[in-house]
């Protein structure tokens, strides 16, 4: 288990391999984000995407996805999240690319307030098979510190 502690500003991590799948692209976008051109392909071809492209909103699902198998795999003392700033959809994602994640922190500091725990902030870069990034954010991360006594 990582613990706030454990974490230095500069830390960095390459990690992730997730298949977007078009049935799946279809399903969140008619649940949650129902423009034409997260629906249909002849929609889609009529606009700057070109062809059926991925919500940025299921993006930053698919990029949670991966940021929790990540934590399950190398465990941290996650309490949640305060946020995140600056999200940046750089290029569409389309059915059949395959995303990853890069993490890097770039600033961590104990709580005045609250001695359990630590604020870290780290850029979240999403890249395609490509190595093309695709979405771009700071997450505002909340990490349990040892004498906060969190085990996961």
């Amino acid at each position: 288990m990582r613990y706030f502690e454990d974490i230095a500003v500069g830390d960095t991590a390459r990690f992730g391999s997730y298949r977007v799948e078009r049935d799946a692209v279809i399903d969140f976008a008619r649940h949650y984000d129902p423009q034409p051109f997260h629906l249909s392909d002849e929609a889609a071809a009529q606009t700057h995407f070109g062809r059926l492209a991925a919500s940025g909103w299921h993006s930053c699902a698919m990029t949670m996805a991966m940021l929790v198998e990540q934590w399950n795999t190398d465990p941290i003392a996650s309490l949640g999240a305060a946020g995140i700033d600056e999200l940046r959809w750089k290029r569409p994602v389309y059915p059949g690319d395959t995303l990853s994640c890069e993490t890097e922190v770039v600033s961590a500091r104990p709580s005045n307030s609250r001695p359990e725990m630590g604020s870290v902030s780290s850029r979240v870069t999403v890249r395609n098979q490509d190595d093309q990034v695709v979405m771009t954010f700071i997450s505002l991360a909340l990490i349990a510190t040892r004498a906060g006594g969190h085990t996961g």
